[in-house]
């Protein structure tokens, strides 16, 4: 899968890796990017089926971070920090487990937890979309049903991991998301009460938890 991708920040700084949600693209950090990308060589990839890299053959959240796999190898990424937001934070956790050698820290921005949810699913609007109407579907079917071995897989991750949730406001029950945390030997679980979309709603609240846990996680 080729990735359309957005780069900032000098080349000579160390990688970091933005995933977006799903519905959305690579702008909805553009917000916080350029904060980012004063310390940071910042990729910016639009996932399968959202934004300018267009539609898939089929979508799950395995193919998501087997696509973030592949596009670490294509840019000679070895171990980036990720930060990841709802359905790019499953990306990167699922990726974390499977490929320990090439991960970094993680940042996993109210990420849907792996346990049952009842997302849902809306009726398609006949309004144009950026993204496939088919990754909507899969996708939040997986949130509503995921695999039971995904809440084995985060005891696999041993990276720093910080899991940001939104409070009261969010989709996502933040015990769960606090029980994630617990779940990884080196995870942490910070709140910043604002809903779902942290980076967007938060975005000085944001870049300060994810420069705090990083000044401790490098």
């Amino acid at each position: 899968m080729r990735l359309s991708v957005r780069t900032h920040g000098p080349l000579e700084a160390q990688a970091m890796v933005l995933l977006h949600g799903l519905t959305s693209d690579g702008s909805s950090f553009d917000g916080v990017v350029g904060a980012l990308a004063q310390n940071w060589r910042v990729y910016v990839p639009d996932q399968r089926g959202h934004g300018t890299t267009g539609p898939a053959d089929a979508y799950a959240f395995e193919l998501l971070a087997a696509d973030l796999d592949e596009f670490l190898e294509e840019r000679g990424l070895a171990a980036p920090v990720v930060v990841g937001h709802s359905m790019g934070a499953v990306a990167a956790y699922l990726h974390a487990a499977r490929r320990p050698d090439r991960t970094g820290p993680l940042v996993l921005v109210e990420p849907p937890p792996p346990f049952p949810q009842r997302r849902p699913m809306p009726e398609r609007s006949d309004e144009p979309l950026g993204y496939d109407w088919d990754a909507r579907v899969a996708l939040v079917g997986q949130v509503n049903s995921p695999d039971p071995g995904w809440l084995g897989e985060l005891a696999e991750i041993r990276v720093p991991a910080l899991v940001l949730g939104g409070g009261p406001a969010s989709p996502f029950p933040q015990d769960q998301m606090r029980a994630m945390a617990d779940r990884m030997p080196r995870g942490t679980f910070q709140e910043i009460p604002v809903g779902h979309s942290v980076h967007r709603e938060a975005p000085t609240a944001f870049l300060a938890a994810v420069t705090t846990f990083l000044d401790t996680a490098i």
